[in-house]
């Protein structure tokens, strides 16, 4: 890939009287770790939705690899937060995987059906899940299901990669695990990753820069220069501490903001595409 991965120019996205972000320059190059971070409603999901093709911009310019976004670009993966699958459900992990090939928003499928057999079995063993991709998907654990989610948007050999609070309701092993394999595609095929989050820590290692939504402002750049007690005290207009513990980063103050819990504002929600679900 030549050029940026990810070009917003000046973009604003408004719902109603509600300015969720404006102003908004931002450029991630092939190979980047950018973490989304910010309280409920703050417009992280709601930048998914504008990069994924499926809300358009109120103000400003977007591009995907040197496009505009759209539903059948798929030179883009999406990994969507961990949800529960119904037990009943008979898909098979392989199928699952598959639909990041031949679910109809992304295309009409891969010809060659060896092919196309091999890109999935490939994507199934990156992700160490062979033992159970036979299974049906409604059976497995959540950890498991998320690992096939992953290798289902890098089947497709994605040159972005979107993250929608993959690591949501997963515990701290399996957060490691899926954190380490959305980084190796990036560092493998120089694959750039915007990773939305509400915590910071499990990824801590592999980003590069945040991009930190508060009330319709916003800061840019590395952790070290955002992830401050006067950067996050200005943005949320109250007194916020921030404590490096461990190799860690801790957050305090303004609890209510800082989003302790794991609802999300109506305007965050990301209805999935058939192909995802």
């Amino acid at each position: 890939m030549t050029g940026a991965a990810v070009e917003l120019t000046d973009a604003g996205l408004r719902f109603g009287p509600r300015t969720l972000w404006s102003g908004l320059n931002l450029r991630v190059e092939p190979g980047e770790f950018l973490a989304v971070l910010g309280p409920n409603g703050s417009g992280k999901t709601s930048l998914l939705r504008v990069l994924l093709g499926l809300q358009p911009l109120s103000t400003g310019r977007v591009r995907l690899v040197g496009r505009p976004p759209g539903r059948g670009n798929r030179r883009v993966g999406y990994v969507p937060q961990q949800r529960a699958m119904d037990e009943g459900l008979t898909l098979r992990g392989t199928d699952l995987v598959a639909l990041g090939l031949d679910g109809h928003r992304w295309g009409t499928g891969l010809r060659g059906l060896a092919r196309r057999r091999r890109r999935v079995a490939e994507a199934i063993a990156a992700v160490g899940a062979e033992s159970y991709a036979g299974s049906p998907v409604g059976r497995l654990s959540g950890g498991e299901q998320q690992r096939l989610r992953v290798a289902q948007a890098l089947v497709g050999e994605p040159e972005v990669l979107l993250c929608d609070e993959p690591l949501l309701s997963l515990d701290v092993a399996h957060q490691r695990v899926v954190s380490e394999l959305i980084d190796a595609r990036r560092r493998e095929a120089g694959t750039a990753v915007l990773f939305v989050t509400h915590e910071i820590n499990p990824i801590l290692p592999f980003v590069h820069r945040v991009l930190y939504l508060v009330n319709g402002a916003f800061r840019i750049g590395p952790p070290v220069e955002v992830m401050t007690s006067a950067t996050l005290s200005e943005l949320y207009g109250t007194r916020v501490e921030v404590v490096r513990v461990g190799g860690q980063i801790h957050v305090a103050g303004a609890q209510s903001a800082l989003c302790e819990d794991d609802a999300h504002h109506h305007l965050d929600q990301l209805d999935e595409p058939a192909a995802w679900r």
